[in-house]
C-alpha cells in the first residue's frame, strides 16, 4: 500500500511539473507575440506614418515592393531616377534633401562626397557594385558608382538608378556637381 501511495504521489508531482512547464511556454510565446506587435506599433507611432502613405521602393531585406519617395539625381544637364531601399540610412538621406554636392572622382568608377554629419549604417560587403548604385561608405561618405565592378569594401546600400544609361558620360572623368532631390 505504501508503494502505491508513493507511485501515486510521484505521478501527481510529474503531472503538476509538466503542466507548469507547458503554461510557461505558452505564456512565453504569447509575450513574444505581444512584444513584436508592440514594437511594430511603436515604430508606426514614432515615424508618424505607415509605409502605405509614401511612394514605391524595393525592400533591401526581402526584395518586395515597399513605399518610399523616389530620388532624382541631376548631373551634366541630365536627370536620372533612382529607387531607394527602405532602410534607416535612405530615410536619413531623404530628410537632408534637396542637396547639391561637389562630388570628387575616385578610381575611374565612382564619385564621392563626405558629409560633416554621419548617417545610421548597416554596412555589408556587396556581391558586386553595379553602374548606378548609390551607397554610403563608412558613416559619412556618399558614393555614386558609374561603373560595375567587384569589391571587398563594406557599404550601406541606399538605392540604385533605374536606368543608368549615359550616367558615366554625364558624370565625366573629374570632380562634378550633382543635385539630389525627392522625386
Amino acid at each position: 500500500m505504501r508503494r502505491w501511495k508513493a507511485v501515486l504521489c510521484m505521478g501527481m508531482l510529474l503531472l503538476s511539473i509538466s503542466a507548469c512547464g507547458k503554461a510557461d511556454i505558452d505564456m512565453t510565446e504569447a509575450n513574444a507575440s505581444e512584444t513584436v506587435l508592440n514594437s511594430e506599433q511603436a515604430e508606426t507611432e514614432q515615424t508618424g506614418t505607415d509605409q502605405t502613405e509614401t511612394e514605391q521602393v524595393v525592400s533591401e531585406e526581402t526584395g518586395d515592393e515597399k513605399k518610399m519617395p523616389g530620388l532624382e539625381i541631376t548631373v551634366g544637364g541630365r536627370t536620372f531616377t533612382a529607387v531607394l531601399y527602405d532602410n534607416e540610412t535612405a530615410r536619413t538621406l531623404l530628410e537632408r534633401l534637396p542637396l547639391t554636392l561637389a562630388m570628387s572622382e575616385l578610381n575611374g568608377n565612382e564619385k564621392y562626397y563626405y558629409f560633416s554629419d554621419g548617417f545610421p549604417t548597416d554596412s555589408d560587403v556587396p556581391k558586386g557594385i553595379q553602374t548606378g548604385d548609390l551607397m554610403l561608405y563608412g558613416s559619412d561618405c556618399l558614393v555614386l558608382f558609374y561603373e560595375s565592378f567587384s569589391t571587398g569594401y563594406r557599404y550601406t546600400p541606399l538605392g540604385y538608378i533605374e536606368n543608368p544609361e549615359g550616367l558615366s558620360d554625364a558624370l565625366g572623368s573629374g570632380n562634378v556637381e550633382v543635385s539630389f532631390t525627392a522625386g
